[in-house]
């Protein structure tokens, strides 16, 4: 149970992001206002925004349960992170460019663009169905926790976290989302912060933390096994190779990340968002991870704990050990920081996921079929309003009905993701890269590109689904392109391919390319990082 102090630290907090909105909302005349901010954002506050959409409840209650507790997990999960710089490299190089080009507010009006309506339609309603799954995760996730600290019942809490968050994404639009997003994430940082001091200083220091944990767990790399057959999900190359084109589909086809970056004014811009994101987003997945250890040695020296936890399907709900710790240790006023960091990852994330469904919503499926219904900027920012709240309820819904997919959350969410996440990159990367590609075969290509994960799936488990993200691509890119009809004309698709020429008269400056070299050092100096923890 809260505290009186705790509770006026959680009202305080959610009291301020609601006048945060209605002071944003003033700003707002247009569709284009509310979701990508008359793209006028700065690059800082959009990373920092993006980087908050990624820590999510998801991953600080799933990244932590991981690496303590689940069979096979650990410190091997940083591997993931290996690719994300890469993948940031090839978003600046052949996506972003083309995009921002565009203004859209869509991504997949690009598609629309460059083949038909049939396949912008197809994958912007495949972006909503599992986007609005994992919405759906996220609430569920965070109302658990939240009756765990606070003694509310689930369904309370599902309105309080819920209610708050749909409110202020509907008033302030985008932009609430982007400035409630940094101050979530300074928030969620300090605390994060500040617990692993205490679990760290409780145990000894770093390397008597990391000596009360099984070996098996601190090894942060797995060259072992190849995942392809293997039953090995966490093996080292699934998890790079993998993970790169994971992060390549969620961070450059994703409305969910790319609206973020629709929001920037110039091309300069788009390039400091991704950079900054490949540069800072490893130092926040190893606090999470560290913090995971920090468990998994208070589990060791405290063995009622795993006993305390919430159980599900008569097991101990690993995804509850954070909220709980928070409970047993944390002195009060501090808890309630702790709640506020946890709902500010949570409400970074279904914010973001709830913007982007209505602006998909809108401007692909609502404005196109209800063209003289909607004949004014005025008329367009209602329905962008009305289609946030009814996303946000219908992720309020599905909470009720989201029970144990995985083992944690965050292996879930990137599991539903690796299912589609190749197929919509090759769609992506047909549209972009091959001149002969037609929308017809790129939707042929989707089919069995997810097809062929799907079988993956039911009939050959052993398979990692990271690889999913890879088959998956080449599947759809090469179905795609057997399918292909009749292309358009290259005059006609001349915005709308990426080549050299285009890439340099988008706005490339040879300050670009020493970052991009940095990014590279960077990931090697990310692999002797995971070297220590493997050979201590």
């Amino acid at each position: 149970m809260l505290a009186t102090l705790d509770w006026f630290v959680v009202a305080i907090y959610l009291s301020g992001l609601v006048a945060i909105s209605l002071y944003l909302s003033r700003r707002q005349e247009t569709a284009e206002d509310y979701f990508v901010a008359g793209n006028s954002s700065g690059p800082i506050s959009i990373a920092l925004s993006v980087m908050a959409t990624q820590c999510s409840t998801n991953s600080i209650l799933g990244a932590p349960a991981f690496v303590a507790f689940v069979v096979g997990g650990g410190l091997v999960w940083l591997q993931y992170e290996l690719a994300l710089p890469l993948a940031m490299v090839f978003i600046a190089i052949f996506l972003i460019p083309v995009f921002h080009r565009q203004r859209l507010v869509s991504v997949y009006l690009y598609l629309g663009r460059r083949f038909d309506d049939q396949t912008q339609l197809l994958i912007s309603g495949m972006f909503q169905l599992s986007r609005a799954a994992v919405a759906g995760i996220t609430v569920y996730g965070v109302a658990s926790m939240i009756a765990i600290t606070t003694g509310l019942s689930f369904a309370q809490s599902v309105v309080l976290f819920g209610a708050i968050t749909i409110i202020y994404d509907v008033l302030g639009g985008i932009r609430a989302v982007i400035v409630s997003d940094v101050i979530q994430m300074v928030i969620l940082t300090s605390v994060l912060g500040y617990l692993a001091y205490l679990l760290i200083g409780s145990a000894g220091g770093l390397e008597s933390m990391l000596a009360q944990i099984p070996f098996e767990r601190t090894a942060a790399l797995s060259f072992q096994h190849h995942g392809l057959g293997d039953g090995h999900d966490f093996a080292f190359l699934p998890m790079l190779i993998g993970g790169f084109f994971l992060y390549v589909a969620y961070y450059g086809c994703d409305q969910s990340q790319v609206q973020r970056q629709l929001c920037a004014a110039t091309q300069d811009d788009n390039q400091k968002i991704l950079i900054i994101n490949g540069i800072l987003r490893f130092p926040l997945v190893l606090l999470y991870c560290l913090i995971g250890a920090g468990l998994a040695a208070y589990a060791g020296s405290h063995t009622d704990f795993l006993s305390s936890l919430p159980l599900i399907n008569d097991a101990p709900n690993y995804n509850m050990a954070l909220p709980v710790l928070f409970s047993r240790e944390l002195p009060v006023g501090v808890v309630g920081l702790a709640v506020v960091a946890l709902l500010a990852a949570a409400m970074s994330s279904l914010d973001s996921v709830i913007n982007s469904l209505s602006a998909t919503t809108l401007k692909d499926f609502v404005k196109p079929a209800m063209e003289d219904r909607i004949a004014t900027p005025a008329q367009e920012l209602w329905w962008g309003r009305a289609l946030t709240v009814f996303w946000g309820v219908f992720a309020l819904v599905t909470a009720f009905f989201v029970d144990d997919i995985a083992s944690t959350v965050i292996v879930a969410v990137n599991k539903v993701g690796s299912l589609i996440n190749g197929p919509i990159l090759g769609v992506f990367l047909l549209g972009l890269m091959a001149k002969t590609a037609t929308g017809r075969g790129a939707r042929v290509g989707f089919f069995a590109g997810l097809a062929v994960n799907a079988f993956l799936w039911a009939a050959m488990p052993s398979v990692s689904w990271l690889w999913w993200n890879v088959i998956g691509l080449a599947a759809t890119m090469g179905v795609g392109l057997m399918t292909s009809g009749q292309p358009s004309s290259e005059q006609e698709l001349a915005d709308l391919l990426w080549s050299p020429a285009f890439y340099r008269n988008a706005g490339f400056t040879k300050s670009w390319v020493p970052a991009y070299g940095f990014l590279g050092l960077w990931t090697l100096l990310l692999m002797c990082v995971l070297i220590f923890f493997g050979t201590r």
